[in-house]
């Protein structure tokens, strides 16, 4: 599971389903995003828009002609795309209307690897001084980076500040969860990711630890803060708040506990 290329690809298919959803990210540029291809095809969206494109009017379907028009004019700076893979980036988005947040994890990705980035030039120059006893360097470039963070918060819409390091969860070994239970827990949580508004059934009196699948509280604590923030629950940005809070890279939660959630669909009461 890759969160970046999932959120990428969602948000380039919201546009390509509804192109007006283009009005919602004036503020997401083709560099926030990591593959080359994808770049190209949000230069191009945004290049069509400018040009008012006759799709942007259009009521209903969405036309061929955009389609076509955003990858002949994507192909002009990079090669390799297909019509395929424009259905490809169609059925990686859950919800169009989504699109403002799937933008914000591709620009909460670019910010990383700019950070990196920078740190990383930090790192040497800090090391190439200590070698000769001097610090010009070093100071130069840690004004570099500040500088660079002001322009990222900037962005975002809020100032950086420092954090604690994350310290994982404790886990407290339980008796095995009989398979009936977890099958259950499973259900209920890929109906509150696929059926819009479900999470609100349960939400008051539902806790984490109700959970007999440790795996699955950490999941569900996901959807409750996406919930608390008010932000749409889909398969993408719950994949995207996994990824956040780490939960993968520690073994809190198994991509065998995950895939399921967000790969199957639910129907009935989550109350």
């Amino acid at each position: 599971m890759d969160p970046l290329l999932t959120g990428e690809q969602a948000v380039l298919g919201a546009v390509l389903l509804d192109p007006r959803q283009l009005g919602g990210l004036d503020w997401l540029e083709p560099r926030d995003f990591y593959r080359p291809g994808h770049q190209a095809l949000f230069a191009a969206l945004r290049k069509l828009r400018a040009e008012d494109h006759p799709a942007l009017s259009t009521e209903g379907a969405v036309p061929v002609a955009w389609l076509t028009d955003t990858l002949a004019e994507a192909g002009q700076q990079v090669r390799g795309l297909t019509a395929s893979y424009l259905h490809t980036l169609v059925a990686a988005c859950p919800r169009p209307a989504h699109a403002p947040l799937y933008g914000r994890m591709v620009l909460e990705g670019s910010i990383h690897r700019t950070v990196a980035e920078h740190a990383n030039r930090l790192l040497a120059v800090a090391r190439e001084d200590a070698g000769q006893h001097e610090v010009h360097g070093t100071a130069a470039q840690a004004d570099v980076l500040a500088g660079v963070l002001d322009g990222l918060a900037k962005r975002w819409g809020t100032r950086p500040r420092a954090s604690a390091p994350r310290t994982p969860p404790l886990l407290v070994a339980g008796q095995p969860t009989a398979a009936a239970q977890a099958e259950d827990e499973q259900f209920l949580l890929s109906l509150l990711v696929h059926q819009n508004g479900a999470i609100g059934e349960v939400f008051d009196w539902l806790r984490p630890q109700d959970f007999a699948v440790p795996g699955h509280g950490h999941l569900y604590r996901c959807l409750g803060a996406l919930h608390h923030r008010g932000e749409p629950i889909d398969p993408v940005t719950t994949l995207w708040e996994v990824q956040r809070r780490g939960l993968l890279t520690e073994g809190t939660l198994t991509e065998e506990q995950l895939e399921p959630v967000l790969r199957d669909g639910a129907a009935g009461s989550a109350e």
